[in-house]
């Protein structure tokens, strides 16, 4: 397989990348209307508009900013172009989060709101990840050089972790987990977006060892920094586990 995988179109092409973030968010979309459409869902139809609008705002905000802290060393570069070139995946559902909690506390909602968008985001995070991978080096999603039997060569010569499908079979993995946990047990209101976002994290900060990033001093990244503040801002899924399920009556 040549990197990065494009569609060919005339003179020019279609990124593939392109092709696999469009379809991320329309399919994931739809499979969130398909699954409220049949479950009880407490949050009115416009509560949800105006939460969604708070989570992408949150998202967008979140997503850039991280981004460019991402490697202070190129902040002399900061421009609009630089700011809007730069986004990565755990500021933006970090942000995602304060956006959609703000919203929330403005409306009166307090039941909870991502529970619904678990699947959704799982499927959309697969479908994304497929494209950064076709990507290759374009996408900035790789991993370190490694001579493991599945390392791959993104088109530079140097041989990689694939570190976008890793995430993959995290994501493949966190799907069937959650799956089999709902056959047995009922989740508490909230506790399954918490363990979706806090499992990520915890996903997040150990990959990046293996990511060519910026790590300062101390030997964690900005993004590694910014895990750990949602990790501990989730402290009680991983000290009480036992109070995110109940059996069945």
């Amino acid at each position: 397989m040549h990197f990065p995988v494009n569609i060919p179109l005339g003179k020019s092409y279609i990124p593939v990348h392109l092709i696999c973030e469009t379809l991320a968010y329309f399919v994931g979309y739809r499979y969130y209307v398909y699954l409220r459409k049949h479950s009880k869902d407490q949050i009115s139809a416009e509560h949800r508009l105006l939460i969604f609008i708070g989570a992408a705002v949150g998202a967008l905000v979140g997503s850039h900013l991280v981004g460019v802290f991402e490697n202070p060393s190129l902040l002399s570069r900061f421009s609009l172009i630089y700011l809007l070139g730069n986004k990565t995946i755990v500021g933006g559902m970090l942000g995602g989060l304060i956006g959609v909690e703000l919203t929330k506390k403005q409306i009166g909602v307090t039941v909870s709101s991502g529970d619904l968008m678990v699947y959704p985001l799982i499927l959309a995070m697969i479908i994304g990840r497929t494209g950064c991978f076709l990507a290759g080096l374009e996408d900035g999603t790789y991993g370190t050089a490694s001579n493991l039997p599945w390392a791959i060569n993104f088109g530079d010569g140097i041989r990689r972790h694939p570190t976008n499908l890793y995430e993959i079979v995290f994501w493949i993995i966190l799907w069937a987990v959650l799956k089999i946990c709902e056959r047995k047990y009922r989740f508490t209101d909230g506790s399954k977006f918490k363990i979706f976002l806090a499992s990520y994290l915890v996903f997040r900060f150990l990959v990046e060892f293996i990511k060519p990033d910026y790590f300062f001093g101390f030997g964690l990244s900005v993004i590694q920094l910014v895990c750990i503040a949602g990790i501990l801002y989730y402290y009680k899924v991983f000290l009480y586990p036992s109070k995110l399920v109940k059996p069945y009556a």
